[in-house]
C-alpha cells in the first residue's frame, strides 16, 4: 500500500497542531510492522525526507489562497502511482481531491479545523476566505473518507457539511511523543527565557490568531493575583494587526503588573518543554478547537490545564482531573474571562492540587494517547476505503 501525504507544512515549517499532527502521524505509520509505504508532499523549499513544491512561478504576486490551489495542482500532478491519498487541511484538501478524480484512487481528509468555523478568516483574506470555503467543501463532500481528530470535530463535520455520509466521518484522536513531551524540569532554560522560575505562573503556548482567544487571556489576567506570573510564548501571527493587538495590549498589561513575559516566538522544543513543565498551570483559552494538541503536550509534561470547553477539548482534559475547564459563550465572553480567571487563580492558590491534576495528565496521555495506536486506527481506515473502492 503506497499512500501519498499532501500537506502544507512539514518540517522545519511547522507553526501549527496540524503540522505537529502529520509529523508524527508519518513517523509512526513508518515504523508500523508491515505499515504502508509513505511519500510526503509539502508545499515549499527542497526537503530531504519529502517532496516539496514551491508556488508556481506565474502565482507569485496572486492572493494567498490562489497560489495554494496552484500548489495543489503541481502536487496531483506528481502523486501519481499512489494507491491513495491523505489530505491536511484546506491548503492541500484540493491535491487530495484532484489526484483522486485524475487517477481514479482514494482520497481521504483529516479534518483538524473547519473553515465554517472561522469565519474572522473573512477580515483577514476577503475573497481567499470564499475560495479556501470552496475548496474545502468541495473536498469534503467528495471524499471516500474523512477523519475527524474528537468526537467534538465529527459532530462539527457533520453539522457544517449535512450532505456527507456520517458512515464515512470516522474519529481518530491526536497524539502526542510522551518520550519528547515528559516533565523536564530546568530553571536554567525558564530563567534564560526571561522568566522566574521561582514565581508561580500561568503559560500560553500557541499562534497569535483570534481563534486561540489570547485577547480573552489578557483580560483575564487583570484579575489575577499580584503574585501571578503570565507567561504568553505566542508568535506567527495571522496578520499583522493581530500582533499589533497583542503588543498593545502586553504592554498595558505590564505597565500595572510585574511578572508578565512575552516570548514571542515558537520554541524550539529543548526550551519549550522545561518552559511547560515549570508552569504550575497550561492556560488554552480557545474560542474554537477541534481537539488542541498543546492540551496533550501540557499534559505529557505533568503539567495541569485550565481550558475553554470548547470543540474536542473535554475529550483530553478531564475536568476535575487532569484540568480545569471553563465554558464559553460567545455572547458573553465577560463572563468566560472571568471564569478563565477564577479557574487560573485557583490552582496557582493550591500548586499542590495542580501538581497532583498534571500527574493524572501524564497517566491519561501515557494510556490513551500514543501515536503507534492513531497510526494503526489510520491504517485501519485506509484499508477499509480501499476495500470499498475493489
Amino acid at each position: 500500500m503506497r499512500i501519498g501525504i499532501v500537506t502544507r507544512e512539514w518540517p522545519p515549517d511547522v507553526y501549527g497542531g496540524a503540522g505537529v499532527h502529520i509529523e508524527h502521524l508519518v513517523a509512526a505509520l513508518r515504523t508500523l510492522p508491515e505499515g504502508p509505504e509513505i511519500d510526503v508532499h509539502c508545499f515549499g523549499d527542497p526537503r530531504p525526507d519529502a517532496t516539496a513544491h514551491a508556488v508556481p512561478p506565474g502565482l507569485k504576486d496572486a492572493n494567498g489562497a490562489l497560489q495554494a490551489i496552484g500548489v495543489d495542482v503541481e502536487m496531483a500532478a506528481a502523486l501519481e502511482g499512489a494507491d491513495l491519498v491523505h489530505s491536511h487541511t484546506w491548503y492541500a484538501n484540493t491535491a487530495g481531491l484532484l489526484s483522486s478524480l485524475v487517477y481514479g484512487v482514494p482520497h481521504v481528509i483529516t479534518a483538524h479545523s473547519l473553515e465554517p468555523r472561522r469565519p474572522w478568516k473573512a477580515d483577514q483574506l476577503g475573497g481567499g476566505y470564499r475560495l479556501s470555503s470552496w475548496a474545502e467543501r468541495t473536498a469534503y463532500l467528495a471524499a471516500d473518507a474523512v477523519i475527524a481528530v474528537s468526537n467534538g470535530m465529527r459532530l462539527d463535520v457533520l453539522d457544517a457539511y449535512p450532505d456527507l455520509d456520517p458512515a464515512r466521518v470516522h474519529v481518530v484522536g491526536n497524539g502526542v511523543d510522551a518520550q519528547a513531551y515528559r516533565p523536564v524540569h530546568d530553571p536554567d532554560v525558564v530563567r534564560g527565557l526571561g522568566v522566574d522560575p521561582g514565581r508561580p505562573y500561568a503559560l500560553f503556548v500557541g499562534r497569535i490568531t483570534r481563534q486561540k482567544g489570547v485577547m480573552h487571556l489578557l483580560a483575564a489576567a487583570e484579575q489575577l493575583p499580584p503574585e501571578a506570573g503570565l507567561v504568553l510564548c505566542a508568535g506567527a501571527a495571522d496578520t499583522p494587526g493581530e500582533r499589533q493587538q497583542v503588543a498593545d495590549a502586553v504592554t498595558e498589561l505590564q505597565a500595572r503588573r510585574s511578572g508578565v513575559v512575552w516570548i514571542e516566538a515558537m520554541l524550539p522544543r529543548e526550551q519549550l518543554v522545561p518552559l511547560i513543565t515549570g508552569a504550575t498551570v497550561f492556560v488554552v483559552p480557545s474560542v474554537y478547537e477541534p481537539l488542541g494538541i498543546v492540551n496533550l503536550e501540557a499534559a505529557a509534561c505533568g503539567t495541569a490545564v485550565v481550558a475553554s470547553a470548547v470543540g474536542g477539548i473535554p475529550e483530553v482534559v478531564a475536568d476535575g482531573r487532569t484540568g480545569l475547564l471553563v465554558p464559553y459563550d460567545p455572547d458573553d465572553v465577560a463572563a468566560f474571562e472571568n471564569g478563565l480567571a477564577a479557574r487560573i487563580a485557583e490552582l496557582l492558590a493550591d500548586p499542590d492540587r495542580a501538581a497532583a491534576m498534571g500527574a493524572a495528565g501524564r497517566e491519561r496521555v501515557l494510556a490513551e494517547f500514543g501515536w503507534p495506536a492513531i497510526a494503526q486506527q489510520t491504517v485501519e481506515v485506509y484499508s477499509a476505503v480501499l476495500a470499498a473502492r475493489r
